[in-house]
């Protein structure tokens, strides 16, 4: 069995020594870590070169910058294996991650499409513990099926691992909104997401995140700041993601209708959006926020359809 971790790198020189490190620390020690740095200016290279002289299963491959979506999508597409874990590089890895999501694989059929992942704890820069479980603080569960996938993501790519079947099915980049929700509706609609409800990663949470956990401040401002427009953003990018999945064959006739439904929904009149919504069962996993998907989706308020 061969296990690829690929950790998409840039100026991550303060912490990424100790991401790899925990890498290295695990239970299962048979694994290839492929760094692909997205063209740092600090001393990430540097760190990981000197890491990769006596460690011959860690690998430096140096890029252009072009972004974390075609930078993890550019790492993934280097070599074949049999597994893939996608890594941060300033997080923990707890001692067992590896051990833990293997185990699971071995119960399930990774002759399709199958994505695994796991809830992590949150933590400061010092890494102190500020929540023992994502999941539960912003998504309230986990999701499994499409339905829930298409129009809100609880996967957090530092937590999952794919298996070739779905690497295969991830063929551009286009119209992706971030790689692990693409990937995890791709999983959802062509073969199986599967959620191990464990923590695995020490999720760290400091002032040069990329992206992060939802802390109160982040989402006051994130409400504050054109939160309309955002949200239909969020709407309609969410449909075109979907809609990358219509193009494969292997796509099921009930979750090609599904995606179809998602999809089109805001071209049908009100009684039409609103059967769609029940039959199909969309909506956001809390309250508040599945009360404003519903209300935007019947009412169209400020809706502009994109050319």
């Amino acid at each position: 069995m061969k296990v690829n971790i690929l950790l998409s790198s840039y100026n991550g020189e303060k912490y990424i020594a100790e991401q790899i490190k925990s890498i290295q620390a695990q239970s299962v020690q048979d694994w290839q870590l492929i760094v692909r740095d997205d063209g740092s200016k600090d001393r990430t290279c540097e760190i990981v070169a000197g890491l990769a002289e006596s460690d011959p299963r860690i690998r430096l491959v140096q890029g252009a910058n072009v972004g974390v979506i075609p930078s993890f999508f550019e790492a993934l597409k280097l070599e074949d294996a049999d597994f893939y874990f996608f890594c941060d590089q300033d997080d923990v890895w707890l001692p067992n991650k590896l051990e833990l999501v293997l185990a699971t694989a071995d119960l399930h059929d990774n002759d399709k499409p199958v994505l695994y992942y796991t809830d992590l704890k949150v933590v400061d820069k010092e890494l102190n513990v500020l929540s023992n479980s994502m999941i539960k603080s912003q998504s309230d569960h986990a999701n499994t099926r499409l339905n829930q996938e298409l129009t809100e993501n609880t996967v957090t790519g530092c937590t999952m691992m794919i298996n070739q079947k779905l690497a295969d099915s991830w063929t551009d980049t286009d119209d992706v909104i971030m790689h692990d929700w693409y990937l995890a509706v791709a999983a959802a609609a062509l073969g199986e997401l599967v959620y191990i409800d464990q923590p695995t990663v020490l999720y760290r949470q400091h002032g040069d995140n990329v992206l992060g956990a939802r802390t109160l401040s982040k989402r006051i401002k994130n409400w504050t700041n054109n939160w309309l427009k955002k949200y239909w953003w969020l709407i309609t990018s969410s449909q075109k993601q979907g809609a990358k999945l219509l193009a494969n064959s292997e796509l099921s006739a009930e979750n090609r209708q599904l995606i179809e439904d998602y999809v089109g929904i805001l071209e049908q009149d009100f009684a039409g959006r609103r059967q769609l919504l029940k039959s199909q069962q969309l909506k956001k996993n809390r309250f508040v926020h599945a009360l404003v998907f519903r209300t935007l989706i019947l009412t169209k308020l400020a809706y502009k359809k994109q050319g």
